[in-house]
């Protein structure tokens, strides 16, 4: 069976090709572990294997993970992203647990994670989730709206605004996936031109990694690739 410390060891090649193959410098890429639904022990496997970011969807269960691993004195350098859904009953506890959040598309939820966000913490580092293709039943904001968006929660004390994310829907083969991911660094091309002091492109995860790269993406969210599927 392969270990956790080789699958990560594979997709951090991976991530190494494709860079090498589009002209990019792979340290310009963080490697995001979705490890959501799996146990603590999944997560502090990956911890000893080296790996330092974490994403998770559930709230509760993230703040549990989050808990445990703060108890400990060999995690200290972990950083913690919510990449899930926020209602806003869920604000106070992302504000006061996470490092970062990507789900950011209304601007309620902006103000309430501002409002409850710890002063003696470190901004919470904001991502902005567009709607890049239009899905129907997708959140996200959309295309349009992103700019006028970002200034807005820009303006928001104990908030750092670092850029986009994306969740496109999946796409039949790797022209598709390419070419929603090369709409997504467009726009976000077109948000640093306007002023916005952004630097993170948060798109790919494991079946569409290579596509998402080639687009510019510098931060890849990648769960089953790593942890099995759920």
């Amino acid at each position: 069976m392969t270990s956790l410390q080789e699958k990560l060891e594979f997709v951090r090649q991976r991530i190494a090709r494709q860079c090498a193959a589009v002209g990019r410098d792979p340290h310009g890429v963080q490697l995001l572990a979705v490890s959501k639904t799996f146990a603590l022990s999944a997560v502090l496997e990956a911890h000893r294997a080296g790996q330092h970011q974490f994403g998770e969807n559930y709230i509760q269960e993230g703040v549990e993970k989050i808990t445990a691993c703060r108890a400990r004195a060999d995690c200290g350098d972990m950083v913690w992203h919510c990449i899930g859904p926020i209602q806003s009953n869920k604000t106070r506890q992302v504000a006061t647990h996470f490092d970062w959040v990507h789900t950011v598309d209304r601007l309620k939820i902006a103000q309430r994670l501002s409002e409850q966000r710890p002063p003696d913490m470190a901004p919470l580092q904001i991502c902005i989730q567009v709607n890049i293709d239009g899905g129907a039943n997708k959140a996200g904001v959309a295309p349009a709206d992103a700019l006028a968006f970002g200034r807005e929660v820009a303006a928001l004390p104990r908030l750092r605004l670092r850029g986009l994310m994306t969740i496109p829907e999946p796409a039949a083969d790797y022209a598709g996936a390419l070419a929603v991911h090369l709409a997504a660094k467009d726009l976000w091309d077109r948000m640093r031109a306007a002023g916005l002091d952004i630097d993170t492109l948060s798109m790919g995860m494991s079946a569409d990694l290579e596509a998402a790269l080639a687009a510019g993406s510098t931060m890849v969210r990648v769960g089953s690739a790593l942890f099995g599927s759920r």
